[in-house]
């Protein structure tokens, strides 16, 4: 692979995942559910304050210092992604394991943008629309991430304690909504582990 490839492949996980984010943001209401599969696959509109998979930040009110510190962690953890990037090019790397990479790194830059600038671009209103002079909702890094993706598989009623964290509030395993950068981030993690771990070694 050479940088034209992993830029032109960046551009589109990045594009894909904003104009999937941008869509539902302006045509859903907040809490808004579609179902794309019955009892499976559902797209619904919830927005978190920049977690992975909807988990929400603890924030004592006043400025989320929180959130603006995971956002510069995603900052620096993309810079550091390119340049490792850059120096497994030269080392002539498996192709494999550059696109694992450039996958976490779009997906870490997809939700960077969410926090950074939809604060300042859209409104609060559900669909939102696009914010004039003074309309938008929060100050810049301070955006909501937006999630779509829902796969309430089966209901666990009798879930023991110690794994209710796969569950919901409805009982729903794997209760987790995200969106196309969390996926991507997720799926190249586990790619690299199962079919790049000697690499590594």
């Amino acid at each position: 692979m050479n940088w034209k490839k992993i830029s032109i492949l960046f551009a589109l996980l990045v594009v894909a995942d904003q104009a999937l984010k941008i869509w539902v943001k302006t045509n859903f209401h907040l809490g808004e559910a579609v179902t794309v599969f019955p009892d499976w696959f559902q797209l619904l509109f919830v927005e978190n304050n920049g977690a992975a998979f909807g988990m929400q930040i603890a924030s004592n009110g006043g400025f989320d210092w929180g959130k603006l510190l995971l956002s510069l962690f995603r900052v620096g953890l993309v810079g550091a992604m390119f340049y490792y990037i850059n120096y497994l090019l030269k080392q002539k790397a498996p192709k494999g394991v550059i696109i694992g990479l450039v996958l976490i790194a779009a997906g870490a830059i997809g939700n960077i943008i969410d926090s950074a600038f939809y604060g300042l671009i859209f409104s609060a209103s559900t669909p939102a629309t696009i914010a004039h002079f003074g309309g938008s909702y929060a100050p810049f890094m301070m955006g909501r991430v937006v999630d779509m993706f829902y796969f309430p598989l089966f209901q666990w009623n009798s879930c023991p304690d110690w794994l209710s964290f796969l569950v919901d509030s409805r009982n729903y395993f794997f209760g987790a909504i995200f969106n196309l950068a969390d996926a991507y981030i997720s799926v190249a993690v586990v790619y690299l582990l199962i079919f790049q771990y000697k690499f590594f070694k």
